[in-house]
């Protein structure tokens, strides 16, 4: 048997993450999407197969978004690891990225509200890009809706943050951008619905019995993450590496 540290940043824990941690989210990027969703003209509005284009271009955009952000993160790990050394360096990554995935489950069930704070640290950029979000309001076409899309994407979110802290540990840039992007598909099935079924995701994401399971799921990555050895995932069989 052979034990694979890297395994808990994989594609598969990020998409995970994104998956679970998306309803919380549709409260704020439901209102987004609402929002573009009423500055369309009523004869795209009204009929879903012009409709789906346009949601589908919003979150392309998103996850674009999101994989640039992931190979920033990236190059910044690798000038952290020159700086400290391979083994030091991607040690302290893991339990910070732990640290701020177990923050982020802890705010999804509503014990730990501060964690929101976090979202101060892209105001400043977020000022900066806002106003070109704004002006391609009223969305006129599928291209300005992808643009929009790629400005939402830097909207500031805890949740996102502590997605880029897992890409944070993923090893290099292309496999930290590659973290961004299965974390940004993990959120396309809810963000892509409130287009689509806005009623039935809201009520759901305001469950607080959901959000507290949804919660200690996050709690259970960033344990994971901090302590991969007991990931049972994360053992291979060492004969069949050879």
């Amino acid at each position: 048997m052979h034990f694979d540290p890297a395994f808990t940043s994989s594609y598969l824990v990020a998409f995970i993450m994104g998956l679970v941690s998306s309803l919380h989210c549709i409260s704020m990027c439901g209102s987004i999407i609402g929002t573009l969703t009423l500055s369309l003209s009523p004869e795209i509005r009204h009929k879903k197969a012009l409709l789906l284009p346009f949601v589908f271009n919003y979150n392309l955009g998103r996850i674009t978004s999101y994989t640039i952000a992931g190979a920033l993160a990236g190059l910044i790990q690798s000038l952290a690891i020159l700086q400290m050394g391979e083994i030091h360096g991607h040690r302290l990554l893991q339990i910070l990225s732990a640290l701020v995935m177990a923050g982020a489950g802890l705010y999804i069930a509503g014990w730990f509200p501060r964690f929101a704070y976090i979202e101060k640290a892209g105001m400043h950029l977020w000022r900066k890009i806002e106003p070109f979000g704004r002006k391609l309001i009223p969305v006129k076409t599928r291209s300005h809706a992808f643009l929009f899309g790629m400005v939402w994407g830097w909207l500031p979110c805890g949740l996102v943050y502590a997605a880029l802290a897992l890409a944070a540990t993923a090893g290099d840039v292309s496999k930290s951008a590659l973290t961004m992007l299965a974390f940004g598909l993990g959120t396309l099935p809810a963000v892509m619905g409130v287009g689509i079924m806005t009623g039935i995701l809201t009520r759901l994401s305001r469950m607080q019995r959901f959000k507290q399971a949804v919660g200690l799921f996050m709690i259970v990555l960033a344990l994971l993450a901090a302590l991969p050895w007991l990931n049972p995932l994360a053992i291979t069989n060492h004969s069949a590496l050879h």
